[in-house]
């Protein structure tokens, strides 16, 4: 299988630098790589170094905790999008949704309307660390009614990241037409099939190239 074609290569470190983002670029075009995502800082610069080259550009909002205004999540949509971003991941606001706010659903729909009216695609990540698995199945049908692209499963910056059981969970719990993308801790690839073959879609990691250059002595068919 080529799992290259699942992985945006991450980097989310509070201390990279400009070499760290060049980098990035360069092991996507050598690797072939779907994607590469990238603080909303250095989302310009990651543009520019991709030029015409076929990756696509990820950046996140609200990051990494979720509970930041709407307004300004909304205007960190925007500048990613006027920077050259092809999707946003959006940290979802947890701490309405444990609450009960209704706020939840609407605030994913404004950033679904604004990256959507910029034919761009929205993942949310509803940061499974932290919901049960009753809470992660209602979080895959608040962002699916609220036109999420993606559901996510972590920032990285949780106790934990993503499972193969919770992978399976948001599999059944969401449409056909809503992707899963698995984060948070996948180091290896027999754990990167694992999501794959629970359900994943995308995959973001730091570690694919250490991924391609292991031998799977069991592919998925």
């Amino acid at each position: 299988m080529n799992l290259a074609g699942y992985i945006e290569h991450t980097n989310l470190s509070p201390t990279l630098t400009i070499r760290d983002i060049d980098q990035l670029v360069d092991d996507a075009k050598q690797f072939g790589f779907l994607g590469i995502c990238v603080p909303p800082f250095w989302v310009k610069r990651a543009s520019r170094e991709i030029g015409t080259a076929k990756i696509t550009l990820v950046t996140v909002a609200g990051f990494p905790f979720g509970y930041t205004m709407t307004e300004t999540k909304v205007d960190d949509v925007r500048r990613a999008i006027d920077n050259g971003a092809n999707e946003i991941d959006v940290v979802w606001n947890i701490s309405a949704f444990k609450t009960g706010l209704p706020w939840t659903k609407i605030e994913i729909a404004k950033c679904s309307h604004l990256v959507h009216a910029s034919e761009r695609l929205l993942k949310v990540i509803v940061e499974t660390a932290y919901l049960s698995d009753k809470e992660l199945e209602q979080a895959c049908k608040l962002c699916a009614d609220a036109g999420a692209d993606y559901v996510k499963t972590s920032t990285g910056f949780a106790p934990r990241g993503a499972t193969a059981e919770q992978i399976a969970i948001m599999k059944k719990s969401l449409p056909a037409h809503v992707g899963i993308k698995a984060s948070g801790g996948i180091k290896t690839r027999e754990q990167a099939l694992a999501m794959i073959d629970a359900g994943a879609t995308r995959l973001g990691t730091s570690s694919g190239i250490s991924m391609l250059q292991t031998t799977n002595p069991n592919p998925i068919q």
